[in-house]
């Protein structure tokens, strides 16, 4: 059930942010990257593990980082993070002990992040969005 609403999730925010043109500005995406990855540090709070929060923002701090390049150089990048992520989901149990995480999560996650990604990358290969930079606005 857990990998069905993450499926139908993922589509139902991407196929809207395309209609309202969200996924327009170069950020969206970036962004709900970062967002996703921050979820394990949540969870880390609520099953109250100082130890595992900072294993969890360790590893989110990589996929923030992914986000920001991505961001700054090619939406593809955001596109394998976020693969990446879904990955990661298959194995968190086995890599970090989160007691905060719900049992449905990584299921879920997996099934959101893969999606997402398949969107992202259906969006950048029809041409729908760039996937370069460009030059971007200087201080």
């Amino acid at each position: 059930m857990a990998l069905m609403v993450g499926v139908c999730l993922a589509l139902a925010v991407g196929m809207l942010a395309t209609i309202l043109r969200l996924d327009r500005e170069r950020g969206f995406y970036p962004t709900v990257t970062i967002v996703i990855a921050s979820y394990y540090a949540l969870f880390a709070v609520m099953g109250a593990s100082t130890h595992t929060l900072i294993l969890e923002a360790s590893v989110g701090m990589v996929f923030l980082v992914c986000a920001a390049y991505g961001f700054r150089s090619s939406l593809w990048v955001v596109v394998g993070a976020l693969a990446v992520h879904g990955i990661f989901d298959l194995v968190h149990g086995a890599a970090i002990l989160n007691p905060g995480v719900p049992t449905w999560w990584p299921e879920f996650c997996l099934a959101y992040d893969v999606i997402a990604a398949l969107y992202l990358a259906w969006l950048l290969g029809s041409g729908r969005i760039r996937a370069a930079a460009g030059s971007l606005p200087r201080k």
